[in-house]
Parts: structure tokens; sequence; C-alpha cells
């Protein structure tokens, strides 16, 4: 009788321990559809319809893991890995010379559409909700601000960049290039070369 019992349980066991697998299969799916909505379709004209029928779910199942919209991007932000793997930042002892390597290798790599469309749909719903906003700084844009400022602090200890200013630099870096993205300018050599001058305060 207990062995038949312990089976029982053991048993049951076995059947959460499955149903957690396909939740999670299912939750992972919902989140991957929502990227791809995203940047097909941008936040204003984001469907929980297209997303539960890409994910291969019914809507009142998207409902029950994401109440709401905003929940739902705020853990696609956080699950998305946005700007992919960054580009290699190298110390060659010129400042100037690698900020623009690295900048070339960055803006190369936005301008994949699918990619640059999502970064589009991204900003506007974090314009909306704090929540979002933080979520999409801390999964991606701060992780591209840390890599440039440890470069742009050996600049500042080489005499290459105003003392104090590798953490405003990394923003600004960053910002304006996510700038050119959102009004859809590119950018050319000529705009991050004096983009880089301006940083390194050069004439």
């Amino acid at each position: 009788m207990l062995a038949k019992e312990g089976r029982d349980i053991l048993g049951r066991m076995v059947e959460v321990r499955r149903g957690r697998v396909r939740n999670e299969a299912v939750r992972q799916a919902i989140l991957d559809a929502t990227r791809d909505e995203l940047a097909a379709h941008g936040y204003d004209k984001l469907s929980i319809d297209r997303i539960a029928a890409a994910a291969g779910a019914g809507k009142q199942t998207v409902y029950r893991w994401y109440p709401s919209k905003t929940q739902l991007i705020a853990d696609c932000l956080l699950e998305a890995d946005v700007l992919g793997p960054l580009p290699a930042l190298d110390d060659s002892g010129d400042l100037g010379c690698d900020l623009r390597a690295w900048l070339r290798a960055f803006t190369a790599q936005l301008a994949n559409p699918g990619t640059a469309a999502f970064i589009r749909a991204a900003t506007a719903a974090a314009a909306e909700n704090d929540e979002v906003a933080r979520r999409f700084y801390e999964r991606n844009t701060s992780v591209a601000e840390a890599a440039l400022t440890d470069r742009l602090r050996r600049g500042e200890q080489a005499g290459q960049l105003r003392p104090g200013t590798s953490s405003v630099a990394a923003q600004a870096l960053v910002g304006a290039v996510i700038y050119r993205l959102l009004t859809r300018q590119p950018v050319t050599t000529g705009f991050a070369d004096d983009l880089v001058d301006a940083i390194c305060g050069k004439p």
C-alpha cells in the first residue's frame, strides 16, 4: 500500500514538473513573439491576438501571464538581448581611434532592420512607462555605457580626456547613436568623427 502511494506521489510530482516545463516554454514563446511583433508593427500597433497566434497559445494564456501590455513588454525587454553582443572596444593607446572603430561597429550592428525597429518600438513603450524604461536601460543601454566608461577612464588616465567626464561621455556616445537611429538618420563616418572629436575635446 505504501509503495503504491509512493508511486502515486512520484507520478504527480513528475506531472507537475512537466507542466512547469511546458508553461515556461509557452512563456518564452510569448516573449519571442512579442519581440517579433514589436519589430514588425511597432508599439502602437502591437496585437495580443497576433502574439498569441505566433506563440501557439490562447489569448487568455497571454493575459494569464501578463494582465497588461506594459507588463508583457517590460518582461520582453528584460529577456531580450536587444543590442546583441557588443563589439570589442580595443585599447590601442589612441582613445579617438578606438572610439571611432567602436562606433563604426556599433552602428553597423544597429543597422539591422529588425534590431532598429525593435529599438524604436521599445523606446516608444519606455516613453510611456517608467518600468519599461528601467528594464530597457538595465538590460541594454547600461551595458554599452559600462563598456565605454571603462575605456574612457583609461583615456582620462592617459590625458586624452578631461578628468571626471568618462561617464557623461559614454552616455553622450550611446545617446547620440540611439538618437540618430530613432530619427532615421544614418551615423556617417563624418558624424562619428565629429562626435569623437567633440568628446575628446579636439578643436
